[in-house]
C-alpha cells in the first residue's frame, strides 16, 4: 500500500515537472483589444499568434506560454497588467503594447524590474532618447518616423502649405513633430484633438478656411474611419491632398473601402512587399483570418520572429538576460520588412515607404507602394540615449 502511495506521489511530481517543461518561456502579451481601437490590438495578437502557430506553439524550440491581456487603452490598467506579469505570472518577456500613452506608463515599472520588452507598435520619443532602456526592443518604429517619411514625401510633391491634425497624446505629438522635422514648407495649422474624438466638423471647417496645399493626419483605429469619412463628406478628399500615418491601413480600410481611394500613408511595410517572408506571411494571414493584414499584424508577427531568433541563439535559455538581449539586438532573422538593424536605443534603422490606397490585383481596396523617401533611417532621438 505504501509503495502504491509512493508511486502515485512520484507520478504526480513527474506530471508537474512535465507540465512545467511544456511551457519553457512565458511571454506576457498586452494590447488594446476593446473600444474603438480594438482592431489594432486584435491584429497585433493575430499576427503574433500566427507566427507562434506556424512554429508549433514554440519559439526558438521552446514551448511558449502566452498570457494575453487587454489594457483597454488605459495607462493605469496597463500598469496593473505589467505588475501582474512581473509579480504573479513571472513572465520572461513582455510583448505587444498598442498605444504610446500606455507605453509611457509602463516603461518605468518594466525598467525598474529589469524586464526584457519586445514591442510591436508604440514607439514614444522619450523611450528612444533620454529614457531609453537596455532591455527594450521595438520591432516596429519610433513614432516620429512614420510622419517624417510623409514630410519628406510632401517636399517631393512640392506642397508649400500644410495643415496638421492628430489626437492630443504622446504619439499624436510625436507624429506632428516628425512631419515638421522633415517638411520644408510652411505649417498653416496645427490642431490637436481629443483622443477617440468622433466628430471633426469644426476642425474641417477651420482646415478649409486655411486653404492648405496638403493635409497631414494621424488618426489610428476608429478615429481614422470617422475622419476619412467626414473628410470625403466635406468634399475635400481628392480636392486637398491627404497624407497620413496609421489612418488608412488594414484595420480601417475594411470599413472605408472605396471612400479612401487616393489617400496616401507612410510606414515601414506594406502588404504588397515582394520578399519571401512577407509574401508567405500575407498568404498565411489571409488564409487563416480572411482579411488583408495590417502593419500592426506585420509588426507583431515580426516581433515573434525576432524572439524566435534570439531564443535560438541562447539555446532557449532566458535566465541570462544579457545573453538574451544580445541575441535580440543581433536581429538575425529574415524580417518581412527586409534588412534592418537595431540602433543603440533599441529602435530599428530601416527604410520608410509611401503607400497609396488603391485596388489590388483581386480588386480589393489595399495599399500600393509608390515611393521610398527615407532609407536606413535613424530616429531623431538616438543621440540622447546614453546606453
Amino acid at each position: 500500500m505504501k509503495s502504491t502511495v509512493r508511486n502515485v506521489i512520484a507520478a504526480a511530481a513527474l506530471s508537474m515537472l512535465a507540465s512545467h517543461a511544456l511551457a519553457d518561456v512565458k511571454i506576457g502579451f498586452m494590447a488594446t483589444m476593446s473600444g474603438s481601437a480594438a482592431a489594432l490590438g486584435q491584429d497585433m495578437y493575430d499576427g503574433f499568434m500566427l507566427a507562434l502557430e506556424q512554429n508549433g506553439g514554440k519559439l526558438g524550440g521552446q514551448k511558449i506560454d502566452l498570457i494575453k491581456e487587454d489594457d483597454q487603452l488605459k495607462p493605469d490598467v496597463g500598469v496593473q497588467i505589467v505588475q501582474k506579469f512581473i509579480e504573479k505570472d513571472k513572465v520572461d518577456i513582455v510583448a505587444g503594447v498598442t498605444f504610446s500613452n500606455v507605453m509611457m506608463a509602463i516603461a518605468k515599472p518594466l525598467a525598474d524590474a529589469d524586464m526584457t520588452y519586445v514591442g510591436s507598435n508604440a514607439g514614444p520619443a522619450p523611450l528612444a532618447g533620454k529614457q531609453c532602456s537596455k532591455g527594450f526592443f521595438f520591432a516596429s518604429w519610433q513614432n516620429d518616423q512614420q510622419a517624417e517619411v510623409m514630410g519628406a514625401f510632401a517636399n517631393d510633391k512640392g506642397y508649400k502649405k500644410a495643415y496638421l491634425l492628430a489626437p492630443n497624446y504622446q504619439s499624436g505629438r510625436d507624429q506632428i513633430a516628425g512631419f515638421k522635422r522633415q517638411y520644408k514648407g510652411s505649417v498653416v495649422g496645427e490642431v490637436y484633438t481629443q483622443l477617440n474624438q468622433p466628430d471633426y466638423s469644426a476642425e474641417l471647417a477651420q482646415l478649409q478656411a486655411a486653404s492648405p496645399d496638403v493635409v497631414y493626419v494621424f488618426y489610428p483605429g476608429g478615429m481614422g474611419v470617422n475622419f476619412i469619412k467626414q473628410y470625403r463628406q466635406a468634399g475635400l478628399l481628392g480636392k486637398v491632398p491627404l497624407v497620413s500615418a496609421s489612418t488608412v491601413d488594414g484595420t480601417t480600410l475594411p470599413a472605408l473601402k472605396e471612400i479612401a481611394l487616393g489617400a496616401v500613408t507612410g510606414t515601414f511595410w506594406g502588404p504588397d512587399f515582394n520578399n519571401a517572408t512577407s509574401k508567405a506571411f500575407v498568404a498565411a494571414f489571409e488564409k487563416k483570418y480572411n482579411r488583408i493584414p495590417s502593419q500592426y499584424a506585420a509588426q507583431a508577427y515580426d516581433s515573434a520572429l525576432l524572439i524566435d531568433s534570439a531564443l535560438k541563439k541562447t539555446g532557449g535559455k532566458v535566465a541570462d538576460k544579457q545573453a538574451l538581449r544580445t541575441a535580440l539586438r543581433a536581429a538575425d532573422y529574415a524580417s518581412l520588412r527586409g534588412p534592418f538593424k537595431f540602433d543603440v536605443n533599441g529602435f530599428p534603422i530601416q527604410d520608410f515607404h509611401v503607400f497609396e490606397v488603391a485596388k489590388d490585383s483581386a480588386g480589393r481596396v489595399s495599399l500600393k507602394t509608390i515611393a521610398t523617401p527615407l532609407r536606413a533611417h535613424r530616429d531623431a532621438y538616438v543621440g540622447e540615449c546614453k546606453l
